[in-house]
């Protein structure tokens, strides 16, 4: 007895389901993308950018054109790898880390953290771990660690505490001394071959290369990729619902070959998706004072909606513990923000933000991208030379132009146009993670 859905059952619920799975696959299809364009590009020491099975290295800041992910941070410097596991395992060798914060988390191919070593997990010891493939059953040499990859392709994104420019070269020993090789080669290290494929796109940024995707070559794409990168064990009932509408695991899916309702839900599916996760953004955490913090990313289980927004909107977010990421949605009056006005996030001396780490606000336009301005200046932080009122308080001004009646040093350029604040506090205490402390009310000035 067939179980598919026919037009007579409802061409909403076809609907539905087709912009469910678009949801479904989103991160799947985008973290692709982002591996094509971050892989397509020879070895170099200096680069952010490698071939698969390099750990490449950022050694500053990034800059006004960075366009590869969004919302990049302007606290670490990074460290990222794509490891391909299937053949055979990959040992990642990190250094003691005893003066500084950092984070090396791993991520499966569906944007899930599947393991995250660092400051907040192992301590400030090194650390050697085989990343394995989950059917890998060879015997692992004595000291090395077993962490299995649920996906045959991960990516490490590491980052590294850096105190500003003139940190760059404590931060850059530390980075040398990171090693990533496959077991039969550890622990010597050759730079992986490289062929440049020059049918990879590597001026569109990769969330906008998905969004130019046609609903066929979307869902093409994603039907093959899931072929390699299995689903998780609780996407039963997520795999179930497709199947009713004739996408299968394991099959290839090709709108063009389906009857005209269902043609017509799936070729709708794209923007009806994104939609979503529009409308839904807003209202993913509650609004306190015009922030919006979630609390738990990095571990998705079978929250579709949220997992494709967090991706599209920050690929390669972090676990809460390690940093939780307050967005600043409204202003005082209730309005969002826009760069023809200025703005004031004011701290009370005994409500600066609670970390164990560190914290900072970031800058970015409505899309997530930083913006170039005057002072090449994207995010301050408590690590920055900030004028604190005599009473301990700090007041940060948001403005397109110069402040003339608070510190420059206090002072976060923004775009004549709408924009975004990011606030991220890194080894967030109790009472930001559980709603105790909350971020200011930021005031409009003109």
């Amino acid at each position: 007895m067939s179980h598919e859905l026919t037009h007579d059952q409802g061409y909403n619920e076809v609907e539905r389901i087709a912009a469910e799975a678009y949801l479904y696959f989103y991160p799947l299809v985008l973290m692709e993308i982002t591996r094509r364009v971050s892989t397509n590009s020879s070895y170099s020491t200096t680069s952010p950018r490698g071939p698969m099975g390099a750990l490449v290295h950022s050694r500053a800041y990034p800059t006004a054109q960075f366009k590869t992910v969004v919302r990049p941070n302007f606290d670490t410097l990074y460290s990222s790898a794509w490891l391909d596991v299937s053949d055979e395992p990959y040992v990642i060798s990190l250094p003691a880390v005893d003066d500084r914060f950092f984070m090396f988390p791993l991520y499966d191919m569906w944007t899930e953290i599947f393991a995250s070593p660092g400051t907040r997990t192992h301590g400030s010891g090194p650390m050697d771990f085989a990343l394995c493939a989950s059917d890998w059953r060879g015997t692992l040499p004595s000291g090395l660690a077993r962490i299995t990859a649920p996906t045959p392709t991960v990516w490490i994104i590491g980052r590294l505490e850096t105190r500003g420019a003139d940190d760059y070269s404590n931060v850059h020993k530390l980075q040398n001394q990171m090693l990533v090789a496959p077991l039969s080669r550890w622990p010597h290290f050759e730079a992986p071959a490289f062929i440049r494929d020059e049918s990879i796109d590597m001026k569109t940024p990769p969330m906008f290369q998905v969004e130019n995707l046609s609903a066929r070559d979307f869902f093409l794409l994603a039907s093959n990729l899931v072929t390699t990168h299995p689903p998780h064990a609780t996407d039963w009932s997520m795999i179930t619902l497709m199947a009713r509408t004739g996408l299968r695991i394991g099959e290839l899916f090709d709108v063009q070959q389906c009857d005209e309702s269902t043609r017509l839900a799936y070729e709708a599916a794209p923007a009806v998706a994104r939609e979503m996760m529009r409308r839904r953004f807003s209202t993913i955490a509650p609004l306190v004072n015009g922030w919006s913090s979630i609390t738990d990313m990095g571990v998705w289980g079978n929250s579709y909606l949220k997992r494709a927004m967090i991706a599209r909107s920050g690929l390669g977010a972090n676990p809460p513990e390690e940093s939780i990421y307050p967005n600043l949605q409204r202003d005082d009056t209730g309005q969002p923000l826009h760069g023809a006005s200025s703005y004031l996030v004011r701290f009370e001396a005994d409500q600066l933000p609670p970390v164990d780490a560190f914290w900072s606000i970031t800058i970015y336009d409505e899309h997530g991208y930083q913006v170039a301005n005057e002072l090449d200046r994207f995010a301050l932080g408590d690590r920055d030379e900030l004028d604190y009122g005599t009473d301990g308080s700090l007041e940060v001004v948001l403005s397109h132009h110069v402040p003339h009646e608070h510190s420059v040093r206090n002072w976060l350029p923004v775009p004549e146009a709408p924009f975004a604040v990011t606030m991220r506090l890194y080894l967030p205490r109790d009472a930001a993670l559980h709603g105790s402390w909350r971020a200011p009310l930021v005031r409009r000035l003109a």
